[in-house]
């Protein structure tokens, strides 16, 4: 009788505690969730703001002047930050900066992701243990070093080296601010979060898999690039979702190195570009009322590009990698 007391009292007391950490679970769950809503109010409400309502403005020939709101579509697809005040309406557009960030985070990829594979690869598979420790580390302690910092070295460092490149071909560059500056800086501060997710993927892949490549007569680097890659890919397309992730929302790095245009869609190398993160960051601490306001709508859209992007990833990581949406 007291044997089935104590049994009994011992599941009660498990359910207990089964219930109690699904309610810690539960309620981690809903303060991160409410962060994500808090951001996107936040800057929903401030966003909207500039199209929905008027502004006080000044120009410098009538003075004090009522501002109409924003018009949406030729702030989406404008060429031009700022037109300025004119005629009671106060034109900007975003369009520009919005092709141009996809411009430098796409060409970044074309650099990164080999790299990262290849490098993820090496530490996993082939580097000696001492070796692939001594590089793993490296590569985490480039994953937490500052965006601040590679914004200096950009400003230091690969400003001077675009600028030697220019110098060599015949073409002038603003001192190395531009868009190759942009893609480089870029480059290294995705590299280490794609390497490390990429590693962590290619580790995991079984050792029956590779040994059984390797009995079918398939050579290391065979079995490596064709077997063990394939077998990675989920990891290494989320190396690769989390790694446009922050090159789409960065802004520090960029702004120091970007040249920060205000016009114009830029493909040559050797321009200046501007991106959504720089354009919200140029000038945030001395402007106020719909100059101010109209940088949150800024972020709108960059949040509006990141889902966008991330979806038109994870649709084509399902289609091409016959992966699971997890």
């Amino acid at each position: 009788m007291n044997h089935s007391l104590k049994k009994t009292s011992s599941i009660q007391t498990r359910k207990t505690l089964d219930r109690v950490f699904q309610y810690l679970f539960m309620g981690a769950a809903i303060l991160s969730a409410s962060f994500i809503i808090m951001i996107i109010v936040v800057i929903a409400s401030k966003g909207v703001s500039p199209f929905l309502f008027s502004y006080e403005g000044y120009n410098s020939i009538t003075g004090v002047q009522t501002l109409q709101p924003v018009n949406f579509f030729a702030f989406i697809t404008g060429k031009q930050w700022l037109l300025g005040p004119l005629g009671g309406s106060s034109l900007y557009g975003i369009g520009f900066a919005v092709v141009n960030t996809l411009i430098a985070v796409f060409f970044s990829l074309f650099l990164t992701v080999p790299v990262s594979v290849i490098t993820a690869l090496f530490i996993a598979k082939i580097a000696p243990p001492k070796i692939s420790m001594v590089i793993r580390t490296v590569v985490e302690m480039l994953a937490s070093i500052p965006s601040i910092i590679y914004g200096v070295i950009g400003l230091g460092v690969i400003t001077k080296f675009v600028s030697w490149i220019g110098n060599q071909i015949g073409t002038q560059t603003a001192a190395g601010l531009s868009l190759l500056s942009t893609i480089l800086v870029l480059f290294m501060m995705t590299l280490p979060t794609m390497t490390a997710i990429a590693e962590t993927s290619i580790r995991a892949v079984k050792k029956e898999i590779i040994e059984g490549s390797l009995a079918l007569a398939a050579s290391p680097m065979q079995t490596y690039f064709k077997v063990v890659l394939t077998s990675a890919k989920s990891g290494i397309f989320a190396g690769i979702i989390l790694g446009i992730g922050r090159a789409l929302g960065e802004a520090t790095a960029v702004s120091m190195v970007s040249g920060n245009s205000f016009s114009g869609v830029t493909v040559n190398l050797l321009q200046t570009t501007s991106t959504l993160t720089s354009r919200m960051l140029l000038g945030l601490k001395e402007t106020t009322g719909l100059d101010y306001d109209v940088r949150f709508s800024v972020g709108l859209v960059l949040m509006v590009v990141i889902l966008v992007t991330n979806t038109v990833l994870r649709k084509v990581m399902k289609a091409y990698g016959n992966l699971d949406e997890s």
